[in-house]
C-alpha cells in the first residue's frame, strides 16, 4: 500500500506544499514572471484556493493560487502531477468559471479582465517534449489573426528538464520541479521557502490532520469493501476519498458527489482536488 507522505519529505510539487509557499507573494510574483518572461509589478490574492460553486447543482472549481496583477490581468496557477488526460479541457471549464465569477448578469463584455491559466504539470500533457506550450485563439486560414479574447492558457513540462541545456531560471526551475537540486537565486529562495514551511508547525498540525482523515476514509472504505464483498475493497488504493477525487475530475458535480459519499468524504475530495 502506497505509503502516507510523511510532512518533512512535502516537496514545492505536493499541492499542500505548493500552496503554502505560493501564498509569498514575492515568490509567487516572480515565478508569473519567469513563466511569462514579463515585468510585473504587483500581484494581489484574491482568495486562497479559490471555490467557485456558480450554481446549487453545479461543478465546483478549486483553484490552488488565484492572483491579480496591477495591470487587471487575472492568474490561475495549478500545480498537476498526473497526466489526467483531461487537463486541456479542464482549462477550458475553469475559464468558463472564472468569466462567470469576474462579470455580473447585464455587464457588458468588455469588463471581462485579461486572464492567463497556468498548469505546472510534471509528466508531458501534449507528448513533444517542449518546456512550455502556449495557447491563445487565433485564426486557422491565417494565424497571424489572433481572436483577442483575452485569455491564454500555459502548460509547463518539468519532463523537459533533462533535455534543456540553456541555463536559465525557467529551466532551473523545473529541473527543481523534476527532482533536482536548486540552482539559481529563485530556486535557491524557493527551496528555502520550502524548508521554512517544513518547520511551520501549525502547517504541519493541519497536514497531519488532513492525512488522519484521509486515512479514515481509506480504512472506512476498505472495511467497506470487505464486509460487502466489493471490488473496490479487496483493490489496493480504492478508496471512498480516491473515488469521489476520481468522480470529481471526470465531471460529477458536488451534487452528484452528495448522493454518492458522505460529506466529509466530499469535502475533503475538493479540497484534494
Amino acid at each position: 500500500m502506497k505509503q502516507t507522505k510523511e510532512y518533512k519529505d512535502l516537496t514545492f510539487a505536493d499541492d499542500f506544499m505548493f500552496a503554502k509557499v505560493m501564498r509569498n507573494p514575492k515568490l509567487c510574483k516572480r515565478l508569473l514572471e519567469i513563466i511569462l518572461d514579463v515585468k510585473i509589478r504587483e500581484i494581489r490574492y484574491l482568495d486562497e484556493q479559490k471555490v467557485f460553486d456558480i450554481t446549487y447543482d453545479g461543478k465546483s472549481v478549486r483553484l490552488d493560487v488565484y492572483v491579480e496583477d496591477d495591470q487587471n490581468t487575472i492568474y490561475d496557477c495549478e500545480m498537476q502531477t498526473t497526466n489526467t488526460k483531461n487537463i486541456p479541457k479542464r482549462t477550458r471549464y475553469y475559464q468558463g468559471m472564472i468569466d462567470l465569477h469576474l462579470i455580473e448578469k447585464g455587464d457588458d463584455y468588455s469588463k471581462l479582465k485579461k486572464s492567463i491559466i497556468i498548469f505546472i504539470c510534471i509528466e508531458d500533457v501534449f507528448g513533444k517534449g517542449l518546456p512550455k506550450y502556449t495557447f491563445e485563439n487565433r485564426c486557422l486560414e491565417d494565424i497571424s489573426v489572433a481572436l483577442d479574447d483575452g485569455t491564454t492558457k500555459i502548460f509547463l513540462n518539468a519532463e523537459a528538464a533533462a533535455s534543456l541545456v540553456e541555463e536559465n531560471e525557467l529551466s532551473n526551475f523545473l529541473k527543481y520541479l523534476a527532482g533536482g537540486k536548486a540552482k539559481g537565486h529563485f530556486t535557491e529562495e524557493l527551496d528555502a521557502e520550502v524548508q521554512k514551511a517544513r518547520n511551520n508547525h501549525e502547517w504541519e498540525v493541519e497536514y497531519m490532520k488532513f492525512m488522519v482523515l484521509q486515512n479514515e476514509l481509506l480504512n472506512q472504505g476498505r472495511a467497506e469493501g470487505r464486509a460487502e464483498g466489493r471490488a473496490e475493497g479487496r483493490t489496493e488504493g480504492r478508496t471512498e476519498l480516491a473515488n469521489a477525487i476520481q468522480d470529481l475530475k471526470a465531471g460529477a458535480s458536488k451534487e452528484d458527489l452528495m448522493k454518492k459519499y458522505d460529506s466529509q468524504t466530499v469535502e475533503l475530495a475538493i479540497a484534494c482536488r
